[in-house]
């Protein structure tokens, strides 16, 4: 069985806004080459950046430490906990709520897994939406993660919590058991370096942007991509391995009865 590497962090920039009230990291060059001509030998020169944040800055880890005093920091959690798990992606896009209970997770094994919540929400990355109405894990999903045995839980959300309760009730119950916690992962949709595509379906189109979805997701092998608005959607072409193109392709054109070169 082989593996590959997907980039889930988020590409930080100065000035962003991640989270309200939380401070925009600062990128700058303390060092310049020409500035550092001066201080070395004839032709040698260097460059040091600069960069000014707050830890809950793009995407990262919340450990105990983060919600409790005297809780392990990152620094304490061993490498084995977050490095190399066997994961699981859970897909809870197209919930008509926010909130995404125990139900929603039911019958997913996660016992020793990283278990990451797809919401969708990241396409939102970098926009006022982003930051508030997020979805979110309930109490009854966190304890039932917790009873189930998952060894780390993420979400491409704002936060597992929803912004609007203070209790902040899934920081209290994964990061009580010890279970590290990722926020703001960007999927394949976002957060990625390079251009994703984004596919917007015409008045003249034979069907609705829901029904080109439901058909894809409906295919063998099933093609997932994710909407835009009522009227588009985006795909992300570098996450695709060989010949996995040229079936989103043929799917695309069996559905929309349209060839794409």
């Amino acid at each position: 069985m082989t593996s590959r590497l997907v980039e889930l962090s988020h590409v930080i920039e100065s000035g962003m806004t991640t989270h309200p009230g939380i401070p925009a990291p600062t990128i700058s060059t303390f060092l310049s080459h020409e500035a550092s001509a001066e201080r070395y030998a004839p032709g040698t020169t260097f460059e040091i950046a600069r960069i000014d944040m707050v830890a809950n800055t793009g995407t990262y880890v919340d450990t105990p430490a983060h919600r409790y005093p005297g809780g392990e920091d990152l620094s304490e959690v061993s490498l084995e906990r977050l490095v190399d798990l066997d994961g699981v992606v859970v897909d809870c896009r197209g919930r008509p709520v926010s909130d995404i209970d125990a139900a929603a997770l039911g019958g997913v094994r996660v016992a020793g897994r990283a278990v990451l919540v797809l919401t969708g929400w990241d396409v939102n990355w970098g926009s006022p939406a982003y930051l508030a109405g997020n979805p979110y894990l309930t109490q009854d999903a966190c304890r039932w993660l917790v009873e189930e045995g998952a060894a780390l839980v993420g979400i491409d959300s704002l936060n597992v919590d929803s912004i609007a309760d203070p209790r902040r009730p899934a920081h209290t119950i994964l990061l009580a058991a010890g279970v590290p916690v990722v926020e703001r992962l960007a999927t394949g949709e976002a957060g990625q370096p390079t251009p994703r595509a984004w596919i917007r379906l015409s008045g003249e189109s034979p069907a609705t942007r829901d029904a080109v979805l439901a058909a894809l997701r409906a295919s063998r092998p099933r093609v997932d991509l994710l909407a835009d608005d009522d009227c588009g959607f985006f795909m992300a072409p570098e996450t695709l391995e060989a010949g996995e193109e040229d079936i989103v392709i043929s799917r695309l054109t069996e559905v929309l009865g349209v060839t794409f070169r």
